[in-house]
C-alpha cells in the first residue's frame, strides 16, 4: 500500500476525479489495477486562492514496489506500507475472581465496556441515566413541557452528554497507539458517516449519534455485559486500611440500595455528577480543583458565517455549514474564546438539576438549521469560586467549582422568569450595559423552550461581563457581523467542562487502588474523542496489570 500525501483537487472532486488525479500522481495507466482508500481530508480555504480539499490516500496496486521507487526517484515523498497499521486489543493473562464494574455510560464508559466485554469480562455497568431511546424523549419532554428529569436529560442517560451536542469527534491528542482510529472505526460500523474516518474535522451529528451509541450497548450486552440503567453510585467501600476498594453500593430509580462486592470500578461519572463529586469527597477520594469555563451561547444566521468563512463557495453542497474557532486575551486578563460551534444547530435546555438554567448548543447530521450557534467563554480559576462555598455546610474547597456553577445556573433560572425560560439578551444592548431590551431583529433565538429578554450584567460578576464584552468586540474585528447588534445570547453555559480532577496515578489508577478515573468528568478529556480514548487507556491498564491472583494461559 502506497500512502500518498497532499494531493490538492477541487472541493467537488467525486470518485472519478479523485481516481484520475489519483493515477497520474502514480504515473500509471487507466488500466492499471487499482483500488484506494482516504486516509484524511482537509479543506484549504486561504483567502485570495481556489478553495480546495488537501487528500492523504492510500493505494494498493499491482507491481507496488516497482512503482513506489519510480515515485522516489521522481522526488515523490510517498509512504510505503506493507499493511495499515491498526489497533490491537490488549491480550489479557488472568481472570478476574471479581467482576468489574463501570459506572457511567458515556464515551469513556461505553468504550472502556466494549473492551471489556471483547475481553470477555462481562463487565457490570451502571447508568444512572435511561436508554437512548427514552432519554430522548425526556429531553424532548423537558423542552416542550418543562419537565425535568434530574437523571435523565441532556447531561445525564446513556451515550453521556455529548449525546445531544454537534457529535463532534476531532481531537488534538496525539494517537501512536491508534485508538483514536479504533473509536472512528467503531463508531462508522455502528452506522456513524463513513466521512468520520477522514474529515479534519468530523462530526456525526446528535440524530445519528444516538443510533450509534445504541449499536455498541447492544453489542456489549451480546459480549456478556449487563447493563443496569436508572441505577446511580451511592457509596464505596474499602478495605480496613482504606488502600484498596471492596465494594460499593448503588440504588435504582425507586430507591432501593444494593450492595456488591467488587475490587475494580472504572468512574466515568460525566462532569455534571455533582452528587458523586460531593460522595467521593466525604471519602477522601484525593481529588483537586481545576479551571473551568462559563459564559454564553452566541447565535447567528448560518449564512452570515458560511458567507464570511466560505465566501463565493458559501452554499456548496460539497463544504455543508461553516464553523469558527476564535480566541483573545482581555485587558481583564482572561481568556475569552469560543467552544463546541455548532454550526446549523439549535441552543438546547440542558439543565440536571431543578430551578436551574443550563444551556448547551445542539446539531443535527444535516446542520441545516437558520440559525448558527458557539458557547463563548471566559475561564474561571480555582481561586475565583472559593467565594462560592456555603457557608452553612462543611464542603470541601475542592468542590468550589462546582458551587459556583451552581450559584450561576440558579441565578439564571430566576433571571429568566422561575419557569426553565432562558434569559435572553441581544449583543447591542449587552454592550451598552443597560436594561434596554430591543426587539429581535434578523436573528430570532433558537433555543429549545422559551426565553426571556433580560440583562446579563446582573447575573455575571463584573470581570465576567467586562471579558465577554471585550471578546465579542474583538471578535467583530475578526469576523464580520459578530458583533452585530441583533446577535442572540442565551445562558448560561456552564458545562463546558469539570470543575474538578479525580487525581490517578502512571497505573490509571487512584491511591485508593482498583478506582480507575476516566474521562472528562475525571478532569482527563475535553469531548467525545479524547472521553473515548481515555476509557480505553483505563481498560487497557486493568487488562494489561499483572497483580492479579487468578492467572490464566491463553491459548
Amino acid at each position: 500500500m502506497i500512502r500518498i500525501s497532499e494531493l490538492r483537487l477541487p472541493v467537488e472532486a467525486g470518485r472519478a476525479e479523485i481516481e484520475k488525479a489519483l493515477r497520474k500522481e502514480l504515473d500509471i495507466s487507466d488500466l492499471h489495477p487499482l483500488t484506494y482508500s482516504v486516509f484524511h481530508r482537509s479543506l484549504d480555504a486561504r483567502r485570495g486562492r481556489a478553495f480546495i480539499y488537501l487528500y492523504t490516500i492510500d493505494a494498493n496496486l499491482s507491481k507496488e514496489d516497482k512503482v513506489f521507487q519510480k515515485g522516489r526517484k521522481r522526488g515523490k515523498k510517498w509512504q510505503l506500507l506493507k499493511k495499515a497499521p491498526a489497533y490491537e486489543l490488549p491480550k489479557i493473562s488472568f481472570r478476574p475472581s471479581q467482576r468489574p464494574v463501570i459506572v457511567g455510560l458515556g464515551p469513556a464508559g461505553l468504550f472502556a465496556g466494549l473492551l471489556l466485554s471483547r475481553a470477555g469480562l462481562c463487565p457490570l455497568i451502571l447508568e444512572r441515566g435511561r436508554r437512548v431511546e427514552e432519554r430522548k424523549l425526556d429531553t424532548m419532554r423537558f423542552f416542550t413541557e418543562k419537565i425535568l428529569d434530574p437523571d435523565s436529560n441532556v447531561q445525564f442517560g446513556e451515550g453521556g452528554a455529548g449525546t445531544f451536542s454537534d457529535g463532534k469527534v476531532n481531537t488534538l491528542v496525539k494517537d501512536p497507539t491508534l485508538r483514536g482510529r479504533f473509536v472512528l472505526e467503531e463508531m462508522v460500523r455502528c452506522g456513524a458517516p463513513e466521512t468520520i474516518l477522514y474529515d479534519a474535522k468530523p462530526h456525526i451529528g446528535t440524530d445519528r449519534l444516538q443510533e450509534v451509541v445504541k449499536a455498541l450497548r447492544e453489542e456489549m450486552i451480546q459480549l456478556g455485559a449487563e447493563i443496569r440503567f436508572e441505577t446511580t453510585l451511592t457509596d464505596i467501600h474499602t478495605s480496613a486500611d482504606g488502600t484498596r476498594i471492596e465494594g460499593i453500593e448503588f440504588k435504582d430509580r425507586q430507591g432501593r440500595v444494593t450492595s456488591l462486592d467488587t475490587d475494580t470500578v472504572f468512574l466515568g461519572i460525566g462532569h455534571s455528577a455533582r452528587d458523586t463529586f460531593t460522595m467521593l469527597s466525604q471519602l477522601g477520594i484525593t481529588m483537586e480543583s481545576k479551571p473551568f469555563a462559563v459564559g454564553l451561547r452566541i447565535e447567528h444566521p448560518r449564512l452570515m458565517i458560511d458567507r464570511d468563512q466560505y465566501r463565493e463557495y458559501a452554499g456548496s453542497p460539497f463544504l455543508g455549514a461553516a464553523s469558527y474557532k476564535l480566541t483573545a486575551r482581555a485587558e481583564t486578563g482572561r481568556s475569552v474564546y469560543t467552544f463546541c460551534m455548532c454550526p446549523g444547530g439549535l441552543v438546547v435546555a440542558a439543565a440536571s438539576e431543578p430551578e436551574t438554567v443550563v444551556t448547551n448548543g445542539m446539531s443535527n447530521y444535516a446542520r441545516d438549521e437558520v440559525n448558527s450557534n458557539s458557547a463563548l467563554l471566559v475561564n474561571i480559576t480555582p481561586e475565583d469560586s472559593l467565594a462560592y462555598l456555603p457557608a452553612d455546610q462543611e464542603v470541601s474547597p475542592v468542590l468550589s467549582g462546582m458551587y459556583f456553577q451552581r450559584h450561576l445556573e440558579r441565578k439564571a433560572f430566576r433571571l429568566g422568569g422561575s419557569d426553565y425560560s432562558a434569559p435572553i439578551q441581544l449583543v447591542g444592548d449587552f454592550l451598552e450595559g443597560t436594561d434596554r431590551i430591543s426587539p429581535f431583529g434578523e436573528i430570532q433565538p433558537s433555543f429549545t423552550g422559551t426565553v426571556r429578554q433580560t440583562n446579563f450584567h446582573e447575573l455575571f460578576p463584573d470581570y465576567i461581563s467586562r471579558s465577554l464584552e471585550e471578546g465579542i468586540r474583538f471578535f467583530g474585528t475578526r469576523m464580520q457581523g459578530f458583533d452585530r447588534p441583533d446577535a442572540v445570547l442565551t445562558g448560561v453555559e456552564s458545562r463546558s467542562s469539570s470543575p474538578v480532577r479525580i487525581l490517578r496515578e502512571a497505573d490509571m489508577q487512584s491511591v485508593l487502588k482498583g478506582l480507575y478515573p476516566m474521562g472528562e468528568g475525571a478532569g482527563y478529556a475535553g469531548g467525545i474523542m479524547s472521553a473515548a480514548m481515555d476509557g480505553m487507556k483505563a481498560a487497557e491498564a486493568y487488562l494489561t496489570q499483572n497483580n492479579h491472583s487468578s492467572e490464566v494461559t491463553n491459548s
